[in-house]
């Protein structure tokens, strides 16, 4: 082999070496766990139908900053900010629940350099007040939704705040949203028409499901109990089998937003996961 030949042979090497280091970085960079609240329920049995009737319950309310080489996602909006400055809450669902918020999640932002101009996509598991809170400070990002969640959400008495000019992708299904399997939304209708979860891969950590409302809390999961309020109670059993099956497939954990002793064994920002 000549010279010249031994060159491009040594190059063409190092640019497959380089490509594949390269595919091996790409995708899911970092996931963070940020506090977008805290819900008290005044009754389970409205989540679980005959268990601990009359009894409080607490749930979280998380959201979740997936940094991308592509970009970031915000995954759901969580209970308003302007309730951080509420000593009591906010008083919702005609009573039966209180929202309370500890730090906004424009200063945790804020504390991870990030702005809202920079988030590209902002995700929503569905246009519950506590999902949504703050998706007005987003502007400038596209809002991933299913096209069945936005056109009932529209029909409702009280509409999600969205920013003038929001810019919508609506979706019908499953998406992949960075085009590379790192992260996939995952269509799973019951809790509302339009609701999803999502699906992220990380390169240490292996395969999330961040379940949004499909189930409330542990118990529910296990017993696949369908609460009062789901806009359809087969559609919800139809997506937790799906979930289930997501989770054996791809040996994911399952990460259920309102599970409050789940979130306080999890680590939060500026703590993330790889």
């Amino acid at each position: 082999m000549t010279g010249k030949a031994l060159v491009a042979l040594s190059v063409a090497v190092a640019a497959v070496i380089g490509f594949g280091i390269g595919a091996a970085n790409a995708g899911v960079e970092r996931l963070y766990v940020l506090d977008c609240g805290e819900n008290l329920g005044k009754d389970q049995s409205r989540w679980s139908p005959g268990v601990n009737a009359g009894k409080a319950i607490e749930f979280s309310d998380n959201c979740y900053l997936i940094r991308h080489d592509k970009g970031l996602l915000l995954w759901d909006t969580g209970v308003p900010d302007a309730v951080a400055a509420m000593p009591d809450g906010m008083v919702v669902a005609n009573g039966a629940i209180v929202y309370r918020r500890a730090k906004t999640l424009a200063e945790q932002l804020a504390e991870l350099g990030v702005k809202p101009a920079d988030v590209t996509y902002v995700a929503l598991s569905h246009t519950h007040g506590d999902h949504v809170g703050n998706v007005a400070l987003f502007p400038e990002s596209t809002v991933l939704m299913q096209g069945a969640e936005y056109d009932w959400a529209m029909t409702q008495p009280v509409k999600p705040a969205f920013a003038a000019g929001q810019k919508f992708e609506k979706l019908a299904g499953d998406r992949d949203v960075f085009g590379d399997g790192s992260v996939t939304i995952l269509s799973t209708p019951g809790h509302t028409p339009g609701h999803q979860s999502l699906l992220v891969r990380l390169a240490k950590t292996g395969y999330v499901v961040l379940s949004g409302d499909a189930v409330h809390f542990r118990d529910n999961w296990e017993h696949r109990r369908v609460p009062s309020m789901n806009f359809n109670r087969d559609q919800t059993l139809t997506s937790l089998q799906r979930i289930q099956s997501v989770l054996d497939e791809r040996h994911a954990q399952l990460w259920i937003n309102h599970d409050k002793a789940q979130t306080d064994g999890l680590r939060h920002a500026p703590a993330y996961y790889e």
